[in-house]
């Protein structure tokens, strides 16, 4: 299998190349190169050709001979939506879907795109949401999940194979590390501060899986059999692993020792929602997750210590999506779309 996966320089497209390519994928990337200048450790293995190109600008011949397309390139989380809700619609829907519309006219059959259970938003209390459940998105960045989710759902036929994946919320470690999402953010300040602040009381419910398992996901729906996967829609994760954000920070301060943990009060923010994950262990039944937050915690704890990870470093703007991007529009080196300007 010859596979085109978008995003190959970012936090889960990092450890994804290297992941497919170990298993016998014929594994290439593409990515714009917004974050290609953080590298927080070297990583050993098998890395992918990775394609520079932005998302908005692939044309049809850089489809072509590939049976599969992995999507992961989009502004990828609340705060950098947020920003300009517009541009985001514009790039993460739009760009989207001209995507899976350009693969399918380049006979790819496969198309496996990497949704978020941030459209969930806010979950009734008691409820625990699946893939049936409604759909309430808060920010821009979930209600393009939703948008193209439809809108991809309904090119599914004999000969195109779109299946989505609601992950979610990302830990762990990688190279293109991510610090701002909630458990790495939690061992970052744990590490370099001895102390974990909650700017809420802590009491959303948020699910958890390892960005290894988000790999793991995305193998799976690359090498199912079509009948498993079209137009399916999975939460991607376990149901042991929905966790109060206070349970979090729990989590992270025991497994640093020394930390202090202050909780502060409840939040104007209402995204709370608990998830079912059976049904992907139902179709996909090799899918299981081999991480849980405590395994997690332990394994940022032990890369701190072996890379002698610094404050400067915890903070660097590399590691925080939002921060970088603002680091090239003030250096000129992106323009208002978000398009290089010095090729």
């Amino acid at each position: 299998m010859r596979v085109l996966f978008t995003g190959a320089d970012g936090y889960v497209g990092a450890l994804l190349g290297p992941y497919l390519l170990e298993r016998g994928v014929e594994a290439v990337g593409l990515d714009t190169g917004y974050y290609r200048q953080g590298w927080l450790f070297p990583m050993q293995g098998p890395r992918p050709a990775v394609i520079t190109k932005d998302l908005r600008e692939i044309e049809l011949e850089d489809l072509q001979g590939f049976d599969a397309v992995a999507h992961l390139a989009e502004l990828s989380n609340d705060p950098l939506g947020q920003q300009n809700p517009e541009l985001t619609h514009e790039i993460n829907h739009g760009g989207s879907v001209r995507l899976a519309e350009l693969a399918r006219k380049a006979g790819v059959k496969r198309f496996v795109y990497m949704s978020s259970c941030s459209v969930y938003g806010v979950g009734t209390d008691g409820a625990i949401l699946d893939e049936e459940s409604p759909v309430n998105p808060q920010t821009a960045y979930a209600e393009c999940k939703v948008k193209v989710e439809r809108d991809v759902g309904a090119m599914a036929g004999d000969d195109f194979e779109p299946c989505f994946l609601r992950n979610a919320t990302a830990y762990g470690a990688s190279p293109r590390q991510r610090f701002d999402i909630v458990l790495n953010d939690l061992c970052g300040l744990a590490w370099t501060t001895k102390q974990i602040k909650l700017v809420s009381d802590g009491s959303p419910w948020r699910p958890l899986v390892h960005a290894l398992d988000m790999c793991q996901a995305v193998h799976l729906s690359l090498t199912a059999p079509a009948d498993a996967i079209r137009r399916q829609v999975f939460n991607v994760g376990s149901s042991e692993q929905n966790y109060r954000v206070i349970d979090i920070a729990r989590i992270v301060a025991a497994e640093f020792p020394g930390c202090e943990l202050i909780v502060g009060e409840p939040s104007a923010d209402n995204r709370s929602y608990r998830v079912n994950f059976d049904k992907i262990q139902r179709l996909l039944p090799d899918f299981k997750c081999q991480w849980s937050a405590e395994s997690g915690a332990r394994q940022m704890h032990d890369l701190f210590a072996r890379i002698g990870m610094t404050e400067e470093d915890f903070r660097a703007p590399p590691y925080t999506r939002l921060a970088m991007l603002m680091k090239h529009r003030k250096s000129g080196l992106l323009d208002d779309k978000l398009f290089w300007t010095f090729r």
